[in-house]
């Protein structure tokens, strides 16, 4: 086995890995839910196979794709149909090194809501860095033509928009569908995800009891965010 050979079959038992934990944490029923990992220096993308059940589910089955989509192993299952989306996440944020995609029930709802999740408490601020946004509405034209690639060019163009960083915002509600997050591996995304989903079903919790306005204060975002995350992070141990 050469080197290439080995770097992907480290990366498809990574996916695997991540794939299976998304079950185990409660973020996925069925077959809903996909983990990806990209390889910048080999341009290719491991990306769970489409519908397989995760039952049955096996490392060797990850699949290994170019950044345009093409396979490149023989015998190859298909990709997840969320592929394009991941792709185009990477192809705009590379800081990003793995991309997950559920149907959480949390995330759902409030991803249907068409609302921005507000900062009410620290737990959101110790990861995303501000309210996570949700994005607009596809077009009838934008599902038609290219649903998946414009999910993951609707997803770009609320960042750029709103000016994001996406390694402080890690993770999109993309309206009317369901949580898209990402991380600097396969381990943190899958993180993302599970604390994303989380802070949702805090939020909605929080505004079934809610009789005025209480967002987190600016500097308390600050301070929360920061303490986990930059030059002069002090949470954890050295």
């Amino acid at each position: 086995m050469n080197d290439k050979q080995t770097i992907i079959q480290a990366m498809k038992q990574r996916v695997y890995e991540g794939n299976m934990m998304l079950p185990k944490l409660g973020l996925v029923v069925l077959t809903w839910g996909n983990v990806s990992e990209i390889n910048r220096d080999l341009n290719l993308v491991v990306i769970k196979p489409s519908g397989v059940d995760y039952d049955v589910m096996q490392p060797e089955q990850m699949v290994v794709t170019d950044l345009d989509g093409n396979l490149l192993e023989e015998n190859s299952l298909k990709a997840s149909s969320d592929l394009m989306t991941h792709l185009e996440i990477y192809r705009n944020f590379e800081s990003v090194t793995s991309v997950i995609h559920t149907h959480s029930r949390n995330a759902v709802i409030w991803s249907q809501s068409g609302r921005d999740l507000p900062v009410y408490g620290t737990t959101h601020a110790d990861t995303f860095y501000g309210s996570v946004p949700n994005t607009r509405q596809l077009t009838q034209t934008e599902v038609e033509e290219a649903y998946e690639l414009n999910t993951g060019k609707v997803i770009v163009e609320t960042f750029c928009e709103q000016k994001l960083d996406p390694i402080a915002m890690p993770g999109v509600l993309v309206n009317g569908h369901g949580p898209f997050v990402w991380g600097t591996s396969v381990e943190q995304a899958v993180n993302h995800s599970l604390i994303l989903d989380e802070i949702c079903g805090m939020a909605l919790g929080t505004e079934s009891v809610l009789t005025r306005e209480n967002l987190l204060p600016q500097y308390m975002l600050d301070k929360h965010y920061f303490r986990k995350h930059g030059s002069n992070a002090y949470y954890g141990q050295n």
